[in-house]
């Protein structure tokens, strides 16, 4: 497309969606409605993007920051054609210019790039995107000449019975020659029941001139979708699972169910990869080839590296090592780094931790702010203290540790290689490395303190053991 310039209209209030944010933000598949549109007109060619922004704008700009697009204000909401003319100033005097719509995040890049191929041989000064339903009912109708061409748009409260009967619709999406639009926008008024300007007088003006018009129909209705409803958001979300889930399907990776998979846009996967049903892939996650995600998994901004195995945990802005396991039921919080071949197992639970290669934590154990080293043995109830009640602080580990059962390392404090914790140790101090620590008090036994305290009690079988103490009367 010559000319490479978008206009993306994203000031409305969005009031059926009864939301504080604006309704070109809400989500679908993990990116706002815009940032589909943006993303997708980009891939299409457009470099020179204006989102024409109102309600909320200082939200919507803060969330586009990132997004290399321009802004123009429309104070108030006054039409479609209104809208433009606020954003008239940024488009050139040549090549042509996508008007598309910020609530509709399902249009691809593919249906962009034809249809604009099909305003260029069609040699029109403007194209309306198009589409058929079986119930066109709302829509604007698309009326064509006998020659095919775009003829006028009658808006359905306008239209006889017999117009409503045309199952074309306008999608409220246009591509039109920037000079014509620069010298033809000018001349739309609001004189018409809502005192609105609207863009489809454009096509009115050009037929009136003699210019040509013409209309573009998607062969995918779902691409024009907009969402003006939180059912219909749910609606836009599922096509678009469902396009995601088929791309990484077609790509060599098994979704046992894809209905019940969730997979973000942008999220990497490799091939033979397996995803069991309920999981959860969010954010720049990245899985390798070879994985097994086992169900009612949650993985956000992870790294998961090739032969890992996951199964029910959740994992949040941190990686997993090559031939690692981890679960079920581990929590890996933020800034944790798990090497190759290494075990994380049930209800362990990571905090900014680096965990060696070939070290394993088989259950119920936590080890935050730690740098533990390869080929270590962190055992059942384990704990590493990293905060003292004002600060964090960090635990070393060397290589080849062993940390027995319900220790506890209290930070911060070293552990060097090789060295052993014995079981109920709470170390304070650095343990030299071979060394054996054993931090526990002996043990005592106190004899008859049970029956001079009064404690025993009935058995299983609610008979009273022979040491209980007689009833008396």
């Amino acid at each position: 497309m010559d000319g490479k310039t978008a206009v993306i209209l994203a000031a409305g209030a969005g009031t059926r969606m009864k939301s504080d944010r604006p309704k070109v933000l809400h989500e679908v598949m993990g990116r706002s409605m815009v940032s589909h549109v943006i993303s997708q007109v980009r891939r299409a060619g457009a470099d020179s993007i204006t989102a024409v922004i109102g309600h909320g704008a200082d939200v919507v700009r803060k969330a586009l920051s990132g997004e290399n697009v321009t802004f123009a204000v429309q104070e108030e909401q006054l039409g479609t054609g209104h809208a433009v003319m606020q954003a008239l100033d940024r488009i050139p005097g040549t090549g042509d210019v996508f008007i598309l719509c910020g609530d509709t995040p399902l249009i691809t890049a593919e249906t962009l790039t034809a249809f604009a191929e099909y305003h260029a041989a069609q040699e029109a000064v403007l194209t309306v995107l198009t589409a058929e339903y079986e119930d066109p009912t709302g829509y604007g109708r698309i009326l064509r000449d006998p020659d095919g061409g775009l003829q006028c748009i009658v808006e359905q409260k306008d239209a006889s019975e017999e117009e409503k009967l045309v199952r074309e619709v306008n999608a409220g999406m246009y591509c039109v020659d920037a000079a014509f639009l620069r010298e033809t926008l000018p001349k739309i008024t609001n004189e018409n029941a809502q005192h609105e300007y609207y863009l489809t007088d454009l096509v009115e003006l050009a037929v009136s001139a003699g210019q040509k018009t013409a209309a573009f129909c998607v062969d995918d209705p779902e691409e024009i979708m907009g969402v003006n409803n939180r059912v219909q958001l749910a609606a836009a979300a599922k096509v678009m699972q469902r396009r995601i889930n088929h791309g990484h399907m077609m790509n060599g990776v098994t979704i046992l169910d894809p209905e019940r998979t969730y997979i973000e846009d942008g999220v990497r996967i490799g091939r033979d990869t397996e995803i069991w049903p309920g999981t959860v892939l969010r954010g720049d996650t990245e899985i390798g080839s070879g994985v097994m995600i086992g169900t009612d998994c949650i993985l956000e901004n992870a790294v998961i590296a090739d032969g890992a195995d996951v199964q029910k945990s959740v994992i949040l802005d941190s990686s997993v090592g090559k031939d690692s396991s981890v679960g079920p039921f581990a929590y890996i919080r933020p800034g944790t780094s798990i090497g190759q071949e290494c075990k994380v197992g049930d209800f362990v639970e990571f905090k900014n931790a680096d965990f060696g290669d070939g070290s394993k934590a088989s259950h119920l154990a936590y080890i935050g702010d730690a740098d533990v080293g390869t080929d270590c043995n962190i055992g059942c109830g384990v704990i590493f203290a990293n905060y003292d009640g004002k600060n964090k602080h960090r635990t070393v580990v060397g290589d080849r540790v062993f940390v027995g059962s319900n220790s506890n390392l209290v930070a911060p404090v070293t552990v060097h290689d090789d060295a052993f914790i014995a079981a109920g140790t709470t170390v304070t101090k650095e343990a030299p490395s071979g060394s054996l620590i054993v931090g526990r008090s002996p043990d005592k036994s106190l004899e008859g303190w049970v029956e001079r305290k009064g404690l025993i009690r009935s058995n299983l079988h609610g008979k009273k053991t022979g040491t209980e103490p007689e009833e008396h009367e």
